[in-house]
């Protein structure tokens, strides 16, 4: 079991190396939640994200054989980047095994830290079992991703920050992936202070922590799916699984659309980017997963290593759900005038279209017909309807398919 005093050898060790990241009170946040929100910022740390902190602490302390070997290390991201800069301060070689389907951003990242990366796998599990092949003819030292005391209690520096920084917290909610965060949190602040709850959060499609923590047994999922991708974690390791049993007091889990508007909210109430796993706390107090009204709350944003691509896909799918893009088909007269009586009609209800495309071409037009599919920023899902109510009562046959 990791211990208060690793932990602070570990603050120590980190310290001029790992960035003190700011604790923000979010005055949106609060209101929407009820609770006093402090966002502990870890997004804007070195790497960007908490992983550092872990990194470091367990690479400072090899021996200096170990470190002429060089490590190696598996990760679809954070991990990655935190084990090479590490390295990188460190003077150590690094090889670092990658899924084929990281994002080319982070593969980049990796290696402009100076990393070896090798492409492997479909997944983390299977660039794992790439990484433990080659590990048979080379002598790399491994760094776990979490599955290490010397990760967890670097992780754990997180809470001593935070205490630091707001001693009268009431609680702490972190993302849940294999469970090192969480786990070195707890740790730390329930040694501090007993009473303190902490709270995990973790995807739907990556549930395994809160599902071990409702049976009392360690669950590992078969497989995962989210867009989560940095808690996209088959299941804690048998030793995060002793700390969170032992300190963590609930896990919660949200959905993929949730921490998609979480990740909006972010953008637009904070003007910060944030990936889906350091998006998953807020989600959950947001969706009412938990409930602290009236509470000082720290949400741990675990960082904010998000691709282009995936925040775009991310953004889209939240203005979806919420209402705020629709798309409509429509089939109306190749006359003349008839696209600009409907674009009118359609802007008679303050919504602003953002892209017409036409269809002559398909089998369900009819000559002297046209199909039309109108793009619209709307005001949510109750101005949708009212938007079809009235094309329909104007004679627009119209379907949603957005």
């Amino acid at each position: 079991m990791v211990t208060l005093s690793e932990i602070r050898a570990a603050a120590e060790r980190i310290r001029g190396v790992v960035h003190h990241t700011p604790l923000d009170r979010s005055e949106n946040f609060s209101r929407v939640t009820g609770a006093r929100i402090f966002l502990k910022l870890e997004s804007l740390q070195r790497g960007g994200s908490f992983k550092i902190r872990g990194a470091y602490n367990c690479i400072a302390q090899l021996s200096p054989e170990q470190r002429a070997r060089g490590v190696a290390a598996v990760s679809a991201g954070n991990h990655a980047q935190g084990v090479a800069l590490a390295c990188k301060m460190l003077h150590v070689p690094a090889t670092i095994f990658m899924p084929l389907n990281t994002p080319l951003a982070k593969i980049q990242a990796t290696q402009g830290y100076g990393a070896h990366v090798e492409l492997a796998g479909e997944s983390f599990h299977e660039a794992y079992l790439a990484l433990q092949k080659w590990q048979k003819t080379h002598r790399a030292v491994l760094v776990h991703p979490f599955d290490d005391n010397r990760i967890i209690a670097g992780q754990g520096t997180v809470a001593l920050e935070l205490l630091e920084d707001c001693p009268d917290l009431d609680m702490i909610v972190a993302p849940i992936g294999g469970g090192g965060l969480v786990s070195g949190i707890a740790c730390a602040a329930k040694s501090l202070n007993s009473r303190i709850r902490i709270l995990g959060v973790q995807a739907a499609g990556a549930n395994a922590a809160c599902l071990s923590k409702k049976s009392g047994e360690r669950v590992e999922l078969e497989k995962v799916a989210t867009l989560a991708d940095g808690i996209a974690i088959k299941g804690p390791s048998r030793r995060t699984w002793t700390l969170l049993r032992e300190y963590v007091d609930d896990v919660v889990q949200v959905s993929d659309a949730q921490i998609a508007h979480a990740v909006l909210l972010f953008l637009e109430r904070s003007r910060l980017v944030v990936e889906g796993a350091g998006a998953a706390p807020l989600a959950a107090m947001v969706d009412g997963r938990i409930r602290a009204r009236g509470k000082n709350v720290a949400l741990v944003v675990s960082g904010g290593n998000i691709d282009s691509l995936m925040l775009s896909n991310l953004i889209q799918k939240s203005l979806v759900e919420q209402g705020r893009i629709v798309r409509f088909s429509l089939i109306i007269s190749d006359a003349p005038g008839s696209l600009a009586k409907l674009l009118e009609h359609i802007a008679s209800y303050r919504a602003s279209i953002l892209d017409v495309t036409h269809d002559r071409m398909s089998s369900r037009v009819g000559l002297g017909s046209t199909g039309v599919e109108v793009t619209l920023e709307t005001r949510g899902h109750p101005h949708i309807r009212e938007i079809s109510r009235g094309l329909r009562a104007a004679g627009y046959p119209v379907s949603k398919n957005l």
